[in-house]
């Protein structure tokens, strides 16, 4: 695959966390996926196979339905993709077993995708979770 195609596909799993996505993940994600998450958000788990994973958008779908995702930079090498990010949002539903607060907030982050025949099999993520908490009023 090209770089730009990478890049496509980088922007594909972002896209995902959108309220409005409906994409089928598993038409550009392998079966054998990894994200590996920092910090963690699901129990404790920082390495979430696909099905995981996709419960976790969902999760946030829930949390946020009109999350927005704007590419802020991407950088593409061989079979990996960087991309930072930044997330906009109101939360409406429940997170990380609290309520919703209503309030919109935005957090930025980096996630950096590795591809292989035409599917992400891997990914790291780095977000902002102290400025989202604080935004959502959950710590000061």
């Amino acid at each position: 695959m090209t770089l730009e195609a990478n890049k496509a596909l980088a922007r594909k799993i972002l896209g995902l966390w959108a309220g409005n996505a409906n994409e089928d993940a598993r038409a550009f994600i392998a079966d054998t996926y990894v994200n590996h998450q920092e910090p963690f958000v699901d129990d404790g788990a920082n390495d979430l196979g696909l099905e995981a994973w996709l419960a976790l958008v969902e999760g946030h779908k829930v949390a946020f339905p009109d999350c927005r995702v704007e590419i802020l930079r991407q950088v593409a090498e061989g079979d990996t993709v960087a991309t930072r990010w930044r997330f906009s949002a109101t939360n409406k539903g429940p997170y990380l077993g609290r309520p919703a607060t209503n309030k919109p907030l935005s957090w930025t982050g980096i996630e950096i995708d590795v591809i292989k025949d035409g599917k992400i099999i891997e990914s790291w993520v780095d977000w902002d979770m102290v400025r989202q908490l604080r935004q959502l009023g959950h710590i000061a």
